[in-house]
Order: C-alpha cells, then sequence, then structure tokens
C-alpha cells in the first residue's frame, strides 16, 4: 500500500488514523499483533521496530535469548475493519534486536528466501499461487477436555441433524454431501460470505468467487485470485482472519480444522501454482498431456517425490490425517490427472490459456504456515526440475480414472499414499529434507525444532487422552 514512510504518515492524517496495529506470524502459522498509538509512529519504526518478548512465541527463542523487533513492511499496510477506532494494520518482519538482520526462523523471511532462490537458479523468476480456502460456519461449537470430562458439541442450522426448534420448522436442511453450490434458502451463509468477500477486497485482497462447499453443515469456499508467494502467505493469514470475524459479528464461528466433523468433508487448501520468466508462462506446451511442457511435468514430479516430507509442512496436525482419508474427494494417491479430484496434484480443466495453465496440489491443509508450505512446494518443485524427474517413469501417472471405483483396486495399490498420520509425515520429513535445506532455505535446527514441538506438544499429548469413542469400544471389557 505504501512505499515510503511519507506515504504512511499522510494517510495517518487524511484518513483519521488513530492505531497502528503491528501483526506478526509464528513458527506454526498463528498470528500475533501490537497495538500503538499513532502518536509513537515515526520513521524510528521503519529502523529500530517494537521490541517483542520472542521467547514467549513457540519456535523462536529461548527464554534466555528473548529479545527481537517487529519493522513493518509498509507494502502489507490496510485498513482493519474490525476495530472501534480507526486502525491500520501491517504485517511485519521479525528481526535480531541487536543486529537488525532478519531472523532466520521467520517465516515471511523463508519465504522472500525461497523466492529469491528461484531467481538465482534462473528456471523462472516469479512463481504465482492460488490457495483455495475451505472452512465451516458454525452456529455454536463448544468443547472440553478435563481429566474427567472430555466432549465437543457443534449447532449448524443447516445441518440434517439440526434443532429445528431453534432454527425454525422451515424444512430447508441439505441431505449428507449435498451441499456443493447449494442455493438459497438450504444455503443460509451467503451474505457473510459476501460480506467476507466484499472486506477482502477492501483489503486490497481480490477474489475470483465464493460457494457453499459439499459439507451441508455450513462448509464454505473463498477462492482469491493467484499472485506472488510470500504476498499470498500474507492473503492467508488475512483472509483467516477475516473469515473469523466475520462470522463472530454474525454471532456464529468459522473454523479452518481440516476435519470437524465425522462423516462430513473436510477442508483443504489446495494450492495452485505455476512458474513464469521474463512474463512468459513456463508450465504450458499445447502439445503435452493436459497442455503441461516438460519443465511443469517435471516440477509436479519434484512436489510428489517429496509429497510424504511436505506433508510434515503442508498437513502439521494429527486432525489433518482424519481428513486425509479414501472417500470424500480426499487427496490421499501421489498421482497426478487432468480435473480429477482424487489425484493429490490436479490439473484444472477449465485453465486452457498459456497464462492460466498451472498446477494443484490437493493434499495441504490450513493447519499449514503458509509461508513455510509454499516454500517447501516450491523447493520440492526446483528439485524436480534440476533432476530432470520422469514423472511418468516414477510412477506418477497420469492416470485419468477414478482409483476409488473398485475396478480400478489394482491401479490404486501401485500408487503410493500419503502418510496416516502426523507421527509418520514427521518421520518422512525427518528424513527426506535436504531439498529444504541444502541451498539455505531452512536451517536444519528449524526442521529439527518443527518435528520436535510437533511431536511433544501434539502427537504425544493427543496420544495420552481417552477419547468418548474409546469409552464406546472398551469400557465395558
Amino acid at each position: 500500500m505504501f512505499n515510503t514512510f511519507k506515504e504512511l504518515a499522510d494517510f495517518i492524517q487524511r484518513e483519521k488514523v488513530a492505531f497502528i496495529d503491528l501483526k506478526f506470524c509464528d513458527l506454526f502459522g498463528q498470528w500475533h499483533h501490537i497495538t500503538l498509538p499513532v502518536s509513537n509512529c515515526d520513521e524510528r519504526l521503519l529502523n529500530e521496530g517494537v521490541g517483542f518478548d520472542a521467547s514467549s512465541t513457540p519456535g523462536f527463542k529461548s527464554l534466555e535469548a528473548g529479545d527481537m523487533v517487529l519493522i513493518p513492511d509498509l507494502a502489507t499496510a490496510f485498513i482493519d475493519p474490525f476495530w472501534d477506532d480507526r486502525t491500520l494494520s501491517l504485517i511485519c518482519n521479525i528481526h535480531e534486536a541487536d543486529t537488525r538482520q532478519r531472523f532466520h526462523r521467520d517465516p515471511r523471511y523463508i519465504a522472500a528466501r525461497a523466492e529469491e532462490f528461484l531467481r538465482q537458479t534462473g528456471i523462472a523468476d516469479v512463481s504465482y499461487w492460488g490457495p483455495e480456502f475451505e472452512y465451516y460456519i458454525f452456529d455454536r461449537v463448544e468443547f472440553h477436555n478435563q481429566a474427567h470430562h472430555s466432549h465437543y458439541h457443534i449447532d449448524s442450522i443447516e445441518a440434517p441433524w439440526s434443532d429445528q426448534t431453534k432454527s425454525g420448522p422451515n424444512g430447508y436442511h441439505m441431505a449428507p454431501h449435498t451441499g456443493y453450490h447449494a442455493i438459497p434458502p438450504f444455503d443460509t451463509l451467503y451474505n457473510i460470505r459476501s460480506e467476507t468477500t466484499k472486506i477482502l477486497e477492501q483489503c486490497g485482497i481480490p477474489v475470483n468467487y465464493h460457494h457453499h462447499e459439499v459439507g451441508p453443515s455450513g462448509q464454505v469456499e473463498i477462492e482469491v485470485i493467484l499472485g506472488p508467494l510470500t504476498r499470498m502467505g500474507d492473503v492467508v493469514m488475512i483472509t483467516k482472519y477475516v473469515a473469523k470475524m466475520v462470522a463472530r459479528k454474525y454471532g456464529k464461528t468459522a473454523t479452518f480444522m481440516p476435519k470437524p466433523l465425522y462423516q462430513e468433508a473436510g477442508n483443504g487448501m489446495h494450492f495452485h501454482q505455476h512458474l513464469f520468466k521474463n512474463g512468459q508462462p513456463l508450465f504450458y506446451d499445447k502439445n503435452g498431456y493436459g497442455s503441461l511442457s516438460p519443465l511443469a511435468l517435471s516440477y509436479i514430479a519434484g512436489i510428489l517425490q517429496h509429497a510424504p516430507a511436505l506433508t510434515g509442512l503442508t498437513n502439521p496436525s494429527t486432525n489433518s490425517y482424519k481428513r486425509l482419508i479414501p472417500g470424500f474427494e480426499a487427496p490421499v494417491s501421489l498421482f497426478f490427472s487432468l480435473a480429477n479430484r482424487s489425484s493429490s496434484v490436479r490439473i484444472p480443466k477449465y485453465a486452457t490459456t498459456p497464462d492460466k495453465k498451472r498446477i494443484e496440489f490437493r493434499t495441504p491443509d490450513a493447519t499449514c504456515n503458509p509461508y513455510l508450505a509454499m516454500a517447501a512446494m516450491l523447493l520440492a518443485g526446483i528439485d524436480g526440475i534440476r533432476e530432470n524427474l520422469d514423472i511418468t517413469a516414477a510412477g506418477f501417472g497420469p492416470y485419468d480414472a477414478n482409483l476409488f471405483a473398485k475396478e480400478n483396486e489394482s491401479i490404486r495399490r501401485r500408487i503410493r499414499a500419503v502418510p496416516e498420520s502426523l507421527a509418520d509425515a514427521l518421520r518422512e520429513l525427518a528424513q527426506d529434507h535436504s531439498f529444504l535445506t541444502r541451498d539455505g532455505i531452512f536451517r536444519p535446527d528449524l526442521i529439527e525444532t518443527w518435528i520436535d514441538i510437533k511431536r511433544q506438544k501434539e502427537i504425544i499429548e493427543v496420544r495420552n487422552r481417552p477419547t468418548p469413542y474409546e469409552y464406546q469400544l472398551y469400557f465395558g471389557v
């Protein structure tokens, strides 16, 4: 939005801005913020930054070396519409407190370094990315976890199991798996999606469209226009924030959790992606399969070759693997295909022109840190190009059949699947991460910290807790 501090200062005065909100992303994809009155906003903000305790931010610093500073990126500014006082938000880069050097674990820095590395290879000078935002909007969610009590309860007026005494006896309840592109009065969330879209565009995020998704209990989707990698990491963070805040305004709650409902569609975050050089698209070849170039096929081969390890970053939650099961259009098989939504990498059939020709990696979900996930995917694709991987010889297809159909079971058995659990995915990441670290984009200590915290704070903690279903299975033994 701004190139210089003067432009920022003029805007603050002209728009009567009262507060500056500084947002930053931790290692695991959560946003944090610090708020300044405009009286405390001067050029020192761009040179000295604002100090914060990085030891309180998971995965950053130890207690004895916690001081770091936030320096805002002027280009990321947007008016935050959810504050009572006029507030200008800026996304920050994280710097060392003493040297002011960029912090090597700052997710935005890793994303920017991945973009720079792409340029250094000479393969391309820019990559464009388009995440799809699938999420549920519920009317009410309760959950408790105590030694003697554990439960969750969800209300959705759209759901076939909803309490019609609360929603009214209108009769418009969708059957299971029938929500895709549902229309009002079945679709009750269109105004929420439209307001979310309007705010996103006011924040400088162009939106392609929005619609109801497959899940009949409030699942929706917003798709944004593709953009450069680091910028699209910012877009993911802003979009999730806006979606949650708009739902809250309507007295509802939004979740990007991969699998909030048993036997209903899960939430993915599919990433569309392609490469350009000197303004020319590199993924298009009218004579290739799906009009893909040999370079694009090697890029896909790199993604699929490293996909088991990638899932440790793109699907980094225990809940992720409750979505990655056969059925529900879940991309569990590591192959590519034209328009096949059961494939891990799909080639959109409607993207026919050279500048639109792209691939879609369907495995990721919104528990990922978007900056790290996109950087990792890009590095995997670059590795495929540098190694000149042959996608067909590697066994990745293309397969244009529905592999979940009974007659294709023998084909499905020959295709490698994504990991079945977060523990499996982290083992794959521990064994296969040289494509991330060998050029210094991800440091080995970051990978080690990521794996250790995920194991200690998530895998073990989930493993140690009994669930209601275990009571159903084992209470009477």
